[in-house]
């Protein structure tokens, strides 16, 4: 039975790639008209619909917002027919909202999902996080300092402090830790948005980035999660509400002790956890969308923990 409800789970998840597919396409409409909300609603307006056309049962349980906060896809909204298994859905219809704006690479159309009782559940709002690949995994603690941190990662990785790349969102919260990263010997790599990718990218090879650290969305961190799981890296959260509204917002879904250190295994548990993501600009995760008169192509990645694989899908949508 496990073996069946397994494939069920498979099956349904590759037709997220859809979801996200149709989501990107929207939002690179938008791409450099200087306006991010409009792209954002657009993605979300797409999604939104293609999710209600699949034949499950979906919730969000972590996304952007409360339903009577914004027009987002909002915490608790059902999705899918009704039918068939129930998937919980951690949602960024559109990460890197200022980058579409302004034309600036790296931003996707993402989800992560997971049957009843695998992703953490909670109301948007920020975390600390720190985030490794596989070889670094067992070696850092969010609680050490920063360079006793990234001088571990340094020696698990085989490589001298001075080549390890920390990405840091380029924000005034982080200059406090952007220069202890460089006063520790190591690099910075700053970034505008999109801290999934960023996570994502500690655990490729190719990659420049060693380790994502800094203050972000907590929505990111429970997605980031879900890749990580299949890619075997590891991310450490801890929440860090930005105001009282953000405190209240935490308080009503649960969330009372701020001090709770969260990991991969915490934010997505189980089997059958899945990631898409589509490429709306150009990032180090996926290429972005292109339109020519006669199709529009997309390029996604989808992760899965049960099989564990990587795919990588380019789709060439031809128009009528």
């Amino acid at each position: 039975m496990a073996e069946k409800n397994g494939s069920v789970f498979s099956n349904v998840a590759l037709e997220f790639v859809r979801v996200t597919e149709v989501g990107a396409i929207a939002a690179a409409r938008w791409i450099g008209m200087g306006d991010g909300k409009a792209a954002d609603q657009a993605s979300v307006d797409a999604m939104r619909e293609y999710f209600n056309k699949i034949d499950f049962r979906g919730e969000i349980v972590i996304g952007e917002g409360a339903k009577d906060e914004a027009a987002e896809l909002y915490v608790g909204e059902k999705l899918g027919s009704g039918n068939g298994p129930l998937f919980e859905i951690a949602i960024d219809p559109l990460e890197c909202t200022d980058s579409v704006a302004n034309g600036r690479p790296n931003a996707i159309s993402v989800i992560a999902t997971g049957p009843e009782g695998s992703l953490y559940r909670a109301a948007d709002s920020y975390m600390e996080k720190l985030a490794v690949g596989r070889a670094a995994a067992q070696v850092i603690d969010i609680d050490a300092p920063v360079k006793d941190n990234i001088t571990k990662v340094a020696k698990a990785l085989g490589k001298d402090v001075a080549e390890v790349t920390v990405a840091i969102l380029d924000r005034d919260r982080h200059e406090k830790l952007i220069g202890e990263v460089r006063a520790a010997g190591a690099r910075v790599q700053l970034f505008t948005d999109g801290d999934v990718a960023m996570a994502i990218a500690t655990c490729l090879r190719d990659s420049p980035i060693d380790v994502l650290m800094g203050i972000g969305g907590s929505a990111e961190a429970v997605i980031s999660a879900a890749a990580l799981r299949t890619l075997n890296g590891e991310i450490i959260c801890r929440w860090k509400p930005k105001d009282e509204k953000h405190i209240k917002r935490l308080n009503d879904a649960g969330v009372t002790d701020f001090s709770k250190i969260l990991r991969t295994n915490d934010l997505a548990r189980g089997d059958n956890i899945s990631f898409t993501a589509t490429g709306v600009i150009t990032g180090p995760l996926v290429e972005g969308v292109t339109f020519i008169p006669e199709a529009i192509t997309t390029h996604s990645i989808v992760m899965s923990t049960d099989p564990k694989a990587v795919r990588f899908i380019k789709t060439r949508h031809i128009n009528e």
